[in-house]
Formats: C-alpha cells, sequence, structure tokens
C-alpha cells in the first residue's frame, strides 16, 4: 500500500463514525416538519407549522437579533484585541509574551460552568448583571482566547523574509504590518472570526449566568422553551440554526479556502 493512501475497511469505519455522529443532526431535520404537537420520530403527519409559529414567536425572533449583533460585536472586539496581541507575542518575543498568552488562553483551562460563576460573582458587585454590554465582556472571556490561540498560531507559521524584506525597502513598522502581515494572517483571520462568532452565538453556559428577564439570546430562550414545552418548534429552529452554521463555513471556504484557514 502506498504512503497516505486509505484502506477500504478503514474508509467504511470512518463513514460509520461520521453517521453515528450526524444521525441526531439528521434526525432533526425531518422532527422540525412534523405536524404533530409532541416531539416525535418518525412524524404521523407533515407540516410546516412549526416554522410558521417561529416566525409568529416574538420572544425567539428578539432572542436571534440578540444573539446576532452580540456575536457580532465580540468577534469584531476578540480580533481588535488578539491581532495586535498575537503579534507582540510572536514577533517581540518580549520577557512578558509568554505571560501575556497565558493569561489570555487561561479561561480555556476552567469548566465554563466555573467559569460562568465566577464571572456572575464579579458582574454582581459591578452592576453588569442583565446588561447587554455584561454579556458582551463576558463572552469576550471565552472568545479572546479561541481568537489568540487561532491567530499566534497562524502568525507562528509565516515566515519572516517578506517582513524582513518589506523593511530592508525603507517600508515603515505599521505599513509592513498592514501591507504584509495582515495580508499573510488573512487565513487565521477569517478563521478567528468563524470561530469566535459561532463560539458567542452558541454559547448557553455563561450566558444563563448573566441573562436577565428582560435580555436574553436564542440558546438561552431554547433552553427555557424546552423547559416548559417539548414541541418540535426546538427541531425548527435547530434546523435553521444548522443552516447558519452551514453558510458561515461556505463563507471560509469560498473566501480562503477551509484547507487554508484550518489546516497547517
Amino acid at each position: 500500500m502506498e504512503a497516505g493512501q486509505t484502506s477500504v475497511p478503514m474508509k467504511i469505519v470512518v463513514f460509520i463514525l461520521f453517521l453515528f455522529l450526524l444521525a441526531p443532526v439528521l434526525l432533526v431535520i425531518p422532527i422540525s416538519f412534523s405536524g404533530e404537537q409532541i416531539l416525535t420520530f418518525p412524524p404521523a403527519s407533515w407540516s410546516f407549522r412549526w416554522y410558521v409559529a417561529l416566525t409568529q414567536n416574538s420572544a425567539m425572533i428578539s432572542a436571534f437579533w440578540t444573539s446576532l449583533l452580540l456575536g457580532t460585536i465580540v468577534t469584531v472586539l476578540s480580533l481588535l484585541a488578539a491581532i495586535p496581541a498575537a503579534y507582540v507575542i510572536v514577533r517581540m518575543r518580549t520577557k512578558g509574551s509568554e505571560f501575556l498568552y497565558n493569561l489570555f488562553t487561561a479561561p480555556l483551562l476552567l469548566p465554563t460552568i466555573v467559569l460562568g460563576l465566577a464571572i456572575l460573582i464579579v458582574f454582581a458587585s459591578a452592576g453588569f448583571l442583565g446588561s447587554f454590554w455584561g454579556l458582551v465582556i463576558g463572552h469576550l472571556v471565552i472568545t479572546l482566547p479561541y481568537a489568540l490561540r487561532v491567530l499566534a498560531t497562524t502568525l507562528g507559521n509565516i515566515s519572516l523574509a517578506c517582513e524582513e524584506a518589506a523593511s530592508t525597502l525603507g517600508g515603515r513598522p505599521f505599513t509592513v504590518f498592514r501591507r504584509v502581515t495582515l495580508p499573510m494572517m488573512a487565513p487565521g483571520i477569517v478563521a478567528a472570526t468563524a470561530l469566535c462568532f459561532l463560539v458567542s452565538f452558541d454559547e448557553v453556559v455563561i450566558t444563563l449566568f448573566l441573562t436577565g428577564p428582560r435580555l436574553t439570546t436564542l440558546p438561552v430562550e431554547l433552553f427555557h422553551h424546552v423547559e416548559s414545552r417539548a414541541d418540535p418548534l426546538v427541531a425548527s429552529v435547530s434546523v435553521l440554526l444548522i443552516l447558519l452554521t452551514l453558510a458561515v463555513v461556505m463563507v471560509v471556504d469560498r473566501s480562503v479556502g477551509l484547507s487554508k484557514t484550518f489546516v497547517k
């Protein structure tokens, strides 16, 4: 067998594993078209009633727009903080670079529920509970480490030759960074953007600690909906979220390519 060639049995095993992992997602799609009052599989009747009900559910729609706005702001702020931080850590390599990297990525070491409880205790005294900007800060705590790790890895894999050549030709440091370094970091920036947005949009544990009766996100609204009801409305929302995720992945693939973005 040639090097790098996968055997047929291994391909079958991988296919079965993928099918096992995707089975819950595949089951959600037919359930979303159920005409029943409760979650059942297979559905006894078919209908678009729950998609229509979703358009009439003001709480879900409001929570969706809140999550969309929150994810967008958190993603932009994460990139604005992570790009210069990654450059300082990877390129300048000062005495505090390793400490800065460990400080930014420390939240990844903690369980989300522990992190949420800690943020709750701090925000309770600061008056940030139940506020939109409190949610932004809370989500930044978990999205910034992902952005920094992706961008630091991307920048570490970029050769210094192009930047040094631009410097020797008279380019100022900021000009070299803007016209040479940033374009070469494009795959990492796109990956960090997609990852931060999806992590923020889908975050539920920390958000549960920070939201209030007047402010909620889509995952939290779904959580409360499932607590009181078991209708296929949740399945219809899940299908739309799957389509949103696929749309983000397709944008990444069309812009820079998945192989360049997520594979070293």
